[in-house]
């Protein structure tokens, strides 16, 4: 979906890569790496024009941006050892770890045969109330619900509200209108309650995006015995973590350790934030992660890393290589460090 930020956002990108800037500027502020953040991976979505279509990229792509890092000077490691380098200020050169977040099912399918060609790890991010059905994902399931319906309409304390979703245009606004419902207006901890009823209410099944894309247990189990591959915690239900209260946010972060070590017989040491930005996770949320004992921690923040991330490996950025920006050259002018301030208020070092 085109709006107006990912229109900014490009045109920074084709100035700084029209400009000479990217290059030029690399070798002082492109930092000592990066971590990569994936969602899907395939060559055949199941809906092209998804208003979520942004959350996948091409193999042949990633293929592609693996290549072109990799001979740039790039060392692609795992988790384990991106922080062992972060700690020592990226000594040892250039460096990139793979992440993916909820373990969809092309990660195993379309995606790790890239990454074996490539030798390069990947760390992926598991909700286990994704696979277990106690949460869902839900923006598919409201992109499924207005997609089968020319109007719905909400039930809301405060009075029923009809949506239009009679046309293209109206079905945009009607996506935007649930996803803000969804999340700033509903309880954290009613989400999912309210987004099955919806769903009810317009014949659509709630489980059937998360069946359909997500790895079982099992694809997880076997995929997690791949030398490659490392499980990381998502929390359990995928939840926004500054809308829970203190305990609820805690039980989120620190018992999804011991779902996941009984699922696949090992704890997690890396976390990652469902969500990640400003709304989402603030210090509050980074205290809990580190209580809990996770060896580090990722944000969705925009930026490469730097050797002062050392002190904050429970807070560190991704550069979101996804639909938007299918392109080697946004790609390069985003490892340059150049789009770092411009899409954090001028922070070089990109925390929360």
């Amino acid at each position: 979906m085109i709006d107006g930020g990912e229109a900014i956002r490009k045109l920074a990108l084709n100035v700084a890569r029209y400009t000479g800037l990217a290059p030029l500027a690399k070798p002082f502020i492109g930092g000592i790496g990066a971590i990569l953040m994936l969602h899907r991976v395939t060559a055949t979505p199941e809906k092209p024009d998804s208003v979520n279509r942004h959350l996948n990229i091409a193999p042949g792509f990633l293929d592609a941006v693996i290549a072109d890092m990799k001979a740039s000077g790039y060392a692609f490691v795992s988790m384990d050892e991106a922080v062992e380098r972060i700690k020592v200020g990226g000594k040892g050169g250039e460096f990139a770890t793979i992440t993916a977040d909820d373990a969809y099912r092309d990660n195993m399918t379309e995606a790790l045969p890239v990454l074996e060609k490539h030798g390069a790890p990947i760390t992926i991010y598991v909700a286990p109330g994704l696979i277990n059905g106690t949460a869902d994902l839900w923006w598919d399931v409201v992109e499924d619900v207005v997609n089968a319906r020319d109007s719905l309409t909400l039930t809301r304390p405060n009075g029923p509200l009809t949506i239009d979703c009679s046309t293209p245009a109206k079905k945009l606004q009607a996506n935007a209108r649930l996803h803000a419902y969804l999340t700033s207006e509903v309880r954290e901890e009613d989400l999912q309650a309210v987004l099955r009823d919806l769903a009810r209410s317009n014949g659509v099944d709630a489980d059937g995006p998360r069946q359909r894309t997500l790895m079982s247990w099992n694809e997880i189990r076997s995929i997690a015995a791949h030398p490659l591959v490392a499980i990381g915690a998502h929390t359990i239900n995928h939840s926004n973590l500054k809308r829970l209260s203190e305990a609820d946010a805690r039980h989120e972060i620190g018992a999804v350790r011991d779902i996941l070590q009984a699922e696949l017989g090992e704890k997690p040491s890396h976390f990652a934030y469902p969500y990640g930005y400003a709304s989402a996770v603030g210090c509050r949320e980074v205290g809990f992660v580190r209580d809990a004992g996770y060896t580090s921690a990722v944000t969705t923040r925009h930026g490469v890393l730097r050797a002062e991330h050392s002190g904050f490996l429970h807070a560190l950025p991704r550069i979101s290589v996804n639909g938007r920006y299918q392109s080697l050259a946004h790609i390069r002018t985003m490892l340059s460090g150049v789009t770092t301030p411009l899409a954090n208020a001028g922070k070089m070092v990109v925390t929360i």
